[in-house]
Formats: C-alpha cells, sequence, structure tokens
C-alpha cells in the first residue's frame, strides 16, 4: 500500500502541479523507454504485418525529413516531423533515445527559450548517461526563470537520482526563499505553492513525513483554497495509518478541486476506505452497507 500511495503521490505532482499550465514531459520519455522494453520482449501478435507497415512507414518518413534537413538545416517543420518520428520509432521498439538528441539541439537552439525542447533534451540527455550535460541544460533555464516549474521538476528528479537529496531540498528552500523579491518585480514569477509541493514530495521520497506535512500545513494556511496541498497532505497521513483524519483532508480537497481532478481524487479517497475495510469484517461490512 505504501508503494502504491508513492506512486500516487508522484502522479499528483505531475497532475497537479504541471498540468495547469497545459502539458507535462516528465512521463514522455520514461513511458517511451516502457514501451521500448516491452516492444523488444519476443511476444506474438496478430498484427505483426500491419505494425511492420507502420515501421516502415515510419522509416520512410525519417529519411524524408533527414533529407530535408541536408538541404535546409534550419527548417523547423523538418526538424519537429523529424523529433515526433524517431518518439514513434522508439515507442515501436525500433529507435533508442540517442537518435532524438540531435534534433533536439537543432530545435533547442532554435528556440532558446522554448522549456519544452529544453526540457525534454536534458530528459534524453539524462537517460542516456549524461546527466552533468542535463543539470547545465536545467540549471540555464532556471537562470533565466527561477520559477520554471518543469526545469526545477527535472533538475530535483535528476539530482535525486544522483542520490543528492539535500542538493534537491537546497534548491527548493532557494527557490522559495528568492520568491517574495521576484514576485515583487514580476507577479507569479515564482508559483510558492507548486514549489512547496515539490518539496513536500522529496521529503516523502526520503521517508521524511513530518517534514513533507509541516511544508503542506504552510501551504495550507497561505492558500486555504486550493486543493492541492490538501490532497497532498491526505496522502501522507494515509501513508501514516491516520485514514481517518486523512478522509477528512480527501473530503475538502474533492469539495475545491476543479471538476476535472474530483474523479480520480474520489478513486484515491475510496482506496483510502478500502484499505479501513480490509483491517476487520464488520467494517468491510459497514463499508459494504454505505455503498448501497
Amino acid at each position: 500500500m505504501v508503494d502504491k500511495n508513492r506512486g500516487f503521490l508522484m502522479a499528483v505532482v505531475v497532475l497537479v502541479i504541471i498540468a495547469f499550465l497545459g502539458f507535462s514531459l516528465s512521463p514522455l520519455l520514461g513511458g517511451l523507454l516502457e514501451a521500448n522494453q516491452q516492444n523488444n520482449q519476443p511476444t506474438p501478435s496478430p498484427n505483426q504485418t500491419s505494425i511492420a507497415d507502420q515501421e516502415a512507414d515510419l522509416l520512410a518518413q525519417a529519411r524524408g525529413y533527414e533529407l530535408v534537413l541536408q538541404r535546409e538545416p534550419d527548417n523547423l517543420t523538418a526538424l519537429q516531423g523529424l523529433l515526433q518520428v524517431k518518439l514513434e520509432l522508439i515507442q515501436s521498439g525500433k529507435g533508442s533515445i540517442e537518435e532524438v538528441i540531435p534534433p533536439l539541439e537543432k530545435l533547442s537552439e532554435l528556440n532558446p527559450s522554448s522549456t519544452d525542447y529544453n526540457v525534454l533534451l536534458a530528459q534524453a540527455k539524462a537517460y542516456t548517461g549524461d546527466r552533468e550535460g542535463a543539470a547545465q541544460i536545467y540549471r540555464s533555464l532556471l537562470t533565466n526563470k527561477p520559477g520554471d516549474l518543469k526545469a526545477l521538476q527535472g533538475l530535483v528528479n535528476l539530482l535525486l537520482q544522483q542520490e543528492r537529496p539535500e542538493a534537491a531540498i537546497g534548491l527548493l528552500q532557494d527557490t522559495l526563499k528568492a520568491a517574495p523579491v521576484a514576485n515583487q518585480v514580476q507577479a507569479g514569477s515564482i508559483d510558492v505553492v507548486s514549489v512547496q509541493l515539490i518539496l513536500g514530495q522529496v521529503y516523502a521520497e526520503q521517508k521524511r513525513y513530518d517534514e513533507a506535512i509541516a511544508v503542506y500545513d504552510e501551504a495550507i494556511k497561505g492558500n486555504t483554497e486550493d486543493f492541492r496541498p490538501i490532497l497532498a497532505k491526505a496522502i501522507m497521513l494515509k501513508e501514516q495509518g491516520n485514514t481517518e483524519a486523512s478522509q477528512e483532508l480527501f473530503n475538502q480537497a474533492i469539495e475545491l478541486a476543479p471538476a476535472g481532478f474530483k474523479d480520480q481524487i474520489n478513486r484515491e479517497a475510496s482506496a483510502n476506505s478500502d484499505s479501513e475495510a480490509q483491517v476487520s469484517p464488520e467494517a468491510n461490512s459497514t463499508e459494504t452497507k454505505t455503498q448501497e
């Protein structure tokens, strides 16, 4: 149950911190790598011919874009098309992360202010073992925009992968300290609650639950209408076995959350009730009657 909850916490961070900005690149490369590993397994498929045709078509598209780029190396449309095709080939098991780095480097060069291309390039470098290169990209983005949540989350994840949790915590604490001045210069440049949620996530990953809850309490105190820290605290309390208090917070989060998040929170809250029901047959009976 603890692993499941921690996995949900990670999903919450991706969904509620970055989803409001439009979309998240965080799971993209990881998902593609998993798909690559699955496709490399010798599993028979009734659609092998169709899949082979699709892969041949993707390879032909890639060659076409590469020919265009030989003549016009800065052709943005061809670069974007090549990147998309390379990602699809990785998903089908016929490509590798290394192959997306050259088009991403060119796209980043042509769009230096684009967070998305730079974050995806940093992720690709990290997956291929160039963690220093990835860190440099994240730090460059944060130098220009300290409140860039995608870059901040990316660098934090990288530091955790390097088993440097204190560095990740220090980075987030420094960002929070800089927030008042930064937001005075440009309102909203650092989303304090989102940074607090990432900090709480790091504490949770280190099983420093009291510190995580303290961060969430501070966020709740200053933002009583924001469901995110309430939900994060509910998950932490559930991990500690305090299901009664966590259920109350789940209810508050459901009430405050936008419609698009209510169902997922409801599912997590229901899982909270189910874990209580498993403690005793009597509890299970009560839960069944309640649902009826």
